[in-house]
């Protein structure tokens, strides 16, 4: 007990650190099984045989989770007077290179309805449909992709500027309300890689590789709650061998 009363302020302290930096290992251990789980999810529905899109009817009820990633084929119109542009700093999936824009156009279903999407990569020297002007497809085009859900943003994201036509996360409801277009479904399409007359826009634009850095962040927390248990373990048995030899 006097060990404890000499030092209580000290080894109070060191339990409050040792169980919070030990409860956030065990919460990053809690993500790693759920991304895990999740990474097994979209490899699986990745690699299904593509099927029609949702209907309609049932758009206003989908829940992201359960069509992130999922294979569709679309057929109908291209609007390519209302098509808008994602800035990427960087360009992902078969593109490489950036950064540039995404290109993202309604296409009007032949059931019904507007589903925007993103045709892909084009360097910022083809921001301009003129400069790729064999990619604007006219006529009933089939498309073939991966439903995605809107974009989230975070402290870092700029605002979009929508009277630039210019947009920074992926947000079908924000690009609708540009556009007047009350029928726009709540999810974009990516485009697969099939590529576009005259190269352009580069499709395949999906982010494949999601990090799972839960297992080194649960380490080194854990790594920190022993340290910080060691390191007051020493300074307590110093002071005590100091006290005893001073005495």
């Amino acid at each position: 007990m006097g060990l404890l009363r000499r030092h209580f302020v000290l080894l109070l302290c060191v339990v409050l650190g040792v169980g919070l930096c030990s409860g956030l290992g065990f919460w990053q251990l809690h993500r790693l099984a759920w991304k895990e789980g999740l990474l097994a999810q979209i490899a699986a529905r990745r690699d299904a045989p593509p099927a029609p899109p949702p209907p309609r009817a049932d758009w206003a009820g989908l829940n992201p989770d359960d069509y992130d990633y999922r294979p569709v084929t679309l057929r109908g119109l291209f609007d390519h007077a209302k098509e808008s542009y994602l800035f990427r700093a960087s360009a992902t999936g078969a593109a490489g290179g950036g950064p540039g824009y995404e290109v993202v156009t309604p296409l009007r279903l032949d059931g019904g309805g507007v589903v925007f999407v993103n045709r892909g990569f084009v360097p910022a020297e083809l921001k301009d449909p003129a400069a790729r002007a064999m990619g604007q497809i006219a006529g009933e085009t089939l498309v073939t992709g991966l439903m995605r859900r809107p974009e989230s943003r975070n402290s870092f994201t700029p605002p979009d500027e929508p009277a630039k036509n210019l947009w920074f996360t992926r947000d079908p409801s924000a690009v609708a309300a540009h556009w007047g277009l009350t029928d726009a479904a709540p999810f974009t399409v990516d485009a697969d890689s099939t590529p576009n007359p005259g190269g352009w826009p580069k499709g395949g634009a999906t982010v494949m590789t999601i990090p799972n850095n839960h297992l080194s962040y649960a380490l080194t927390w854990f790594a920190l709650a022993a340290t910080l248990g060691a390191v007051a373990g020493v300074y307590v048995w110093r002071r005590e061998t100091t006290g005893r030899e001073a005495s």
